[in-house]
């Protein structure tokens, strides 16, 4: 667990909800995030996760609640009330995203050094050397030949891909990564490889995540808390060990039997 007394959260979700007319996306959801902490969400399809890191992202405007978040000045600001320029620095310099789909997230028609590169020129850098070689590293730390820089992703495998995208969002060292399935859709081999980069990532960079999956390995493996989410609704949240050991709740006993051997 990564809070500390006196610590002050990072990210604080405060009775959300959305509604898509009738229907709901979730409803009355509150948590904190600390600095360094990795929390994962999950549940199964039209659980209600993706559209809470939606919410969490400012990428949908809640129906009801507020979402605050730490400045870097340490000013606590309401999503809300920042401006579109304000959102669109905070995803250029203190939070990263992590699509399922990885085109979501790159340039597919300009190389893999642009990916990465766009992102550094994002918050000032000029230097086409220095730019040029902080990308090779960057493809290096997420394991893509260096051969392959001036490749454009459209010629990459999935894996490769989504370890590109990784490395674009991280190269500017963010203090908040969204994750949404970051592993899904991948080979079983590709995706044991992927969490394990993604493990040593996080951990080395001390970064704060949210991960919305529905893999229980993916949580078990990657994050310090679980939030068991089911029809819009949290219906368990813990410590990840306590709460996959040792679930409490019916429906969250029945995730966690449906993918372990009894």
């Amino acid at each position: 667990m990564i809070e500390r007394d006196g610590d002050q959260p990072l990210l604080r979700a405060e009775g959300l909800s959305k509604w898509y007319g009738k229907q709901l996306g979730c409803r009355d959801v509150s948590f904190a995030l600390y600095p360094g902490e990795v929390i994962a969400v999950v549940g199964e399809s039209g659980s209600g996760k993706t559209t809470l890191l939606q919410l969490l992202s400012a990428q949908l405007a809640p129906s009801r609640g507020r979402v605050l978040y730490c400045m870097r000045d340490g000013a606590t600001r309401d999503l809300a009330s920042l401006s579109e320029a304000e959102r669109r620095f905070l995803f250029r310099t203190d939070w990263g995203y992590v699509h399922q789909d990885p085109a979501l997230g790159l340039r597919m028609a300009v190389s893999a050094g642009a990916n990465v590169g766009e992102r550094l020129m994002a918050i000032g850098w000029r230097h086409y050397g220095r730019i040029r070689e902080t990308a090779g590293d960057w493809l290096a730390r997420v394991e893509i030949d260096g051969a392959r820089i001036d490749d454009a992703p459209y010629t990459y495998s999935g894996g490769m891909r989504q370890r590109l995208q990784i490395a674009r969002n991280l190269v500017t060292r963010p203090r908040l990564v969204f994750m949404d399935e970051p592993t899904g859709g991948l080979d079983v081999s590709v995706q044991a490889r992927l969490l394990d980069l993604l493990r040593g990532l996080v951990a080395e960079l001390a970064l704060a995540a949210v991960i919305v999956t529905h893999d229980l390995a993916v949580a078990r493996l990657l994050s310090h808390r679980v939030i068991v989410m089911k029809d819009g609704e949290i219906v368990e949240t813990g410590l990840t060990d306590q709460v996959l050991d040792d679930p409490h709740q019916p429906y969250t006993q029945l995730l966690v039997s449906s993918v372990l051997p009894p």
